[in-house]
């Protein structure tokens, strides 16, 4: 049995049960105590960023601060239900702050207009979970490794198109409480003479689990030439690929894939796709040419997907209730009405 390293939560109050009488029903009031305890940096306001406050807001975390120094444009209007048309060319974490104050008053929502790229690393030490949405590779790379040796809880995610994806690092001993059907001890033999325990499928125990995570430095640079590897290549999802691709093109734009330049960016991502994997000596046929038709924009249908998933992960981790994903979702609509694919390398 793994004892739990717990912090002191709050109680609830009377205003607060009622609030989330139905969260508590479903995963308990400890669970509850200690979300409701939780500070959360959500870091892009986005589609996908307002999906996910959206959830966490109504999940009731005690803090979110949403942070963006963009503006609000008539495209990121399309996928953002939090910002009006009326705010365009305002910051999008300010114009964000009242429509996501308003989905529950109990939650402190603060509103940062800085660069992520511009804060100090003490600043994200008061957050207890830091969500990174549309960010380059090397700003996840730093704070995924700060936020892992202080203990923060970090996910990752980003929609492009019809494509999205998540990344999830809890750390190497992540403690966390899962309900599973009781096991109940016969009191005499049965028929066969036997002595077999039993599944009683009326009563649950609440059993104490760890689970291991990687940085995203050891997930995302996996030595693909070695027989391990090779061996998990065939159960690997061509969506992992697929970001690496647009990883690599964010870095070297600095932004997505833009319908405006679409000519111009599709030849950019077929030559990047074209030298990644040559560089991690994988099939160069493992990746079509058919992917850079659908990896344009942000799709509202796509951010809703992805944003529920993220968000409940979040959830889940701040609740330690459930079992985790390891270590990425990844999300494409292509595929028929979405199909869901893990990997990790654990």
């Amino acid at each position: 049995m793994i004892d739990m390293i717990e912090k002191e939560e709050p109680g609830i109050s009377e205003e607060e049960a009622a609030q989330y009488d139905r969260q508590i029903r479903l995963w308990g009031l400890e669970a509850q105590k200690r979300l409701r305890a939780s500070r959360v940096l959500l870091a892009g306001l986005g589609g996908l960023g307002a999906e996910i406050a959206k959830n966490l807001i109504l999940a009731g975390v005690k803090g979110l601060t949403l942070l963006d120094h963009k503006q609000v444009s008539e495209e990121s209007c399309r996928a953002q239900f939090l910002v009006p048309e009326s705010a365009q060319g305002q910051n999008r974490a300010q114009a964000s702050l009242e429509r996501a104050q308003n989905l529950n008053p109990m939650v402190q929502v603060h509103a940062d207009p800085s660069d992520l790229q511009d804060k100090a690393d003490d600043f994200f030490l008061q957050f207890d979970a830091v969500v990174l949405t549309g960010c380059p590779r090397d700003l996840m790379l730093r704070l995924d490794l700060l936020c892992s040796q202080h203990s923060i809880k970090v996910f990752c995610g980003d929609v492009y198109g019809y494509y999205g994806y998540m990344f999830t690092n809890l750390g190497p001993q992540y403690h966390y409480i899962e309900e599973r059907p009781k096991v109940v001890k016969p009191s005499g033999e049965s028929a066969d003479g036997s002595k077999k325990a039993k599944v009683d499928p009326n009563e649950t125990a609440m059993v104490k689990k760890v689970a291991s995570f990687c940085t995203l430095k050891q997930a995302l640079e996996v030595d693909w030439t070695s027989d391990q590897a090779k061996a998990a290549l065939k159960k690997t999802p061509v969506d992992y690929f697929l970001l690496q691709v647009l990883l690599k093109f964010h870095t070297d734009k600095g932004r997505a894939p833009d319908p405006l330049s679409f000519a111009e960016d599709s030849q950019t991502l077929r030559q990047i796709r074209d030298d990644l994997l040559e560089t991690l000596c994988v099939s160069p046929g493992l990746l079509s040419d058919s992917f850079i038709s659908f990896c344009f924009s942000e799709l509202s249908p796509v951010c809703a997907v992805v944003g529920g998933v993220l968000g409940q992960e979040v959830v889940k981790a701040l609740s330690q209730r459930d079992a985790p994903h390891r270590n990425f979702f990844f999300f494409d609509a292509c595929k028929g009405n979405g199909v869901v694919d893990y990997f990790g390398p654990n």
